[in-house]
């Protein structure tokens, strides 16, 4: 009865935050003045801007996830089934994207490639004259995107190549080479995970805002955005944002009845260390050399750019003084918000992997449905549920921008805690339940700590990605309480490059330092899981 009890609750909590926000929005897109319309929709339909808006979305999208799919998915390989040398160097170069807000990396490629930038100053403005116009358009935002999302592709390969049973592969080799091995054997039992990266890339490309609005190429996310905050147009944004949605919807549909019963318990094989490595052999350095230059290309240069752009204590001394504010706030929302998420994620976890309510299934589907909406329609959605007199307290204070990291990133804790219960025998927690342990206490003493590689690994995904938040954050923020991002992202129209370039490195040090810090502390993460 207490576990029924505790976990009813954290799925009221659940609806509260992440979809009364959507169904109020809804609701009053279409009651004007207390009267039923559908004037906004019908805007929408008939609206040949829209449509284009729509096509460039699209387009955008299926190129990044082609790309992404092409490289990531033999990158995965290369990183995890071969004798590479650096393997998990690299490995980790090609993650730092990921975790860098988006529209850093448009900023770093720009004072590169753009009008006034170093490659212009260094071979003459004709340069520019060429690499500007690819870079604000649409080339431009595949480039960029394909970096930032190719680590997705790359690990969800990675991980699918440990679920597989190794003597599989060597049973293979008995009677075929490699090539033929990962034809007919390997590629065949990764494709549910190649397809879900594809769908991922798909989904977050869709809905991405930041380097389109940057880039100047204008897709859905920028409309529902600017109407919002430039017109403030409530109406037209929710029905800008409600195809954005649908797009969501139908691809989650996909996702749930054709992979996520193929995909949500990828484990690693009983094997999985003993993993059959294929020799590069001759070519070997010479493979290592072209993804260690893919490595320096895609990650290493833009950042560069960045020191280079921001060099002199002058400019950091000038970003600590106007946005010193910004990077504290954005440091303590964030650790709340990843503590808060740690917590929702490990109830909401539990009750995915125990299945204790009927709702479980519906629960978990509710979480990746709000991941996987834009960040611009979930801030829409609180902004409506709670902007009323009766709610400033939330509303006017920091805690709408903590309600939006719960909404939309509560799926990344509750799948990494599921993944590590389902690691953890059940008699253990059956134990203490016969000593007379309550369900409460049972969390608490027992398989938390059992969980605690889980919990880690998931404060630390929250923590990373309630930082590099600026769609929510964006438009609910109230008044002197801009993060980091939102900072970088309102400057940019009038602060100099150097000041700019110097915020941007102080965002990537602010990302990169959490997880380096994990990574060096010994033993906080070692351990094997309970088997």
């Amino acid at each position: 009865m207490q576990r029924r009890l505790g976990l009813a609750l954290i799925v009221i909590l659940l609806v509260t935050i992440g979809l009364l926000p959507i169904l109020s929005m809804l609701i009053k897109s279409v009651m004007i003045e207390g009267h039923l319309s559908l004037e906004a929709y019908a805007g929408i339909l008939t609206s040949s801007r829209q449509w284009t808006l729509m096509g460039h979305s699209f387009a955008l999208s299926s190129l990044v996830t082609l790309l992404t799919v092409a490289v990531g998915l033999p990158l995965g390989v290369l990183l995890s089934k071969t004798d590479l040398p650096l393997r998990k160097t690299l490995g980790i170069l090609f993650v730092i994207p990921l975790v860098i807000p988006p529209s850093i990396i448009a900023i770093a490629w720009s004072d590169l490639l753009g009008h006034g930038g170093l490659l212009a100053s260094l071979a003459g403005s004709w340069v520019a004259e060429v690499s500007s116009p690819l870079l604000f358009g649409l080339p431009g935002c595949v480039a960029i995107l394909f970096s930032v999302f190719l680590p997705i592709p790359m690990l969800l390969t990675m991980v699918s190549l440990r679920t597989i049973n190794p003597r599989l592969e060597e049973a293979g080799r008995l009677i075929a080479p490699w090539r033929g091995v990962l034809a007919e054997i390997t590629f065949p039992l990764i494709l549910p995970g190649v397809l879900l990266s594809a769908l991922l890339v798909f989904i977050l490309t869709f809905g991405e805002f930041s380097v389109p609005n940057f880039l100047r190429y204008d897709v859905f996310p920028v409309e529902t955005f600017t109407q919002f905050s430039a017109f403030y147009d409530f109406n037209a944004a929710t029905a800008a944002a409600v195809p954005l949605a649908a797009v969501t919807l139908v691809l989650l549909v996909f996702e749930a009845v054709f992979l996520r019963d193929r995909t949500a318990q990828l484990r690693p094989s009983p094997d999985g260390d003993a993993v059959p490595l294929i020799e590069l052999g001759p070519s070997r350095n010479g493979v290592a050399a072209a993804v260690a230059v893919a490595a320096c290309v895609i990650v290493l240069a833009p950042i560069l750019v960045l020191l280079i752009q921001s060099a002199g204590p002058a400019a950091y001394s000038e970003a600590l003084g106007k946005a010193g504010g910004a990077l504290v706030r954005s440091l303590i929302y964030a650790a709340i918000g990843a503590t808060l998420l740690s917590i929702l994620g490990f109830f909401t976890g539990y009750l995915i992997h125990t299945r204790a309510l009927r709702c479980w299934r519906s629960v978990d589907s509710l979480t990746i449905f709000l991941f996987a909406l834009p960040g611009t329609v979930i801030g829409i959605g609180l902004i409506s549920l709670w902007n009323t007199p009766w709610t400033n307290i939330i509303y006017g204070t920091p805690m709408i921008i903590i309600l939006g990291y719960l909404a939309k990133y509560t799926a990344l804790t509750s799948r990494i805690t599921a993944t590590q219960l389902a690691q953890i025998p059940p008699s253990m927690e059956e134990a203490a339940q016969v000593a007379g342990a309550g369900w409460f206490h049972r969390m608490v003493l027992i398989v938390g700590p059992l969980a605690r590689r889980g919990l880690i690994a998931g404060w630390l995904v929250a923590f990373v990605f309630s930082l590099r938040d600026t769609g929510i954050t964006m438009l609910v923020y109230p008044a002197g309480h801009e993060t980091l991002p939102v900072r970088i992202f309102t400057l940019m129209a009038n602060g100099s490059p150097q000041l700019i370039a110097a915020l941007c490195v102080l965002m990537i040090l602010t990302t990169l330092v959490p997880p380096a810090l994990v990574w060096l502390i010994p033993g906080l993460m070692a351990g094997k899981s309970v088997q």
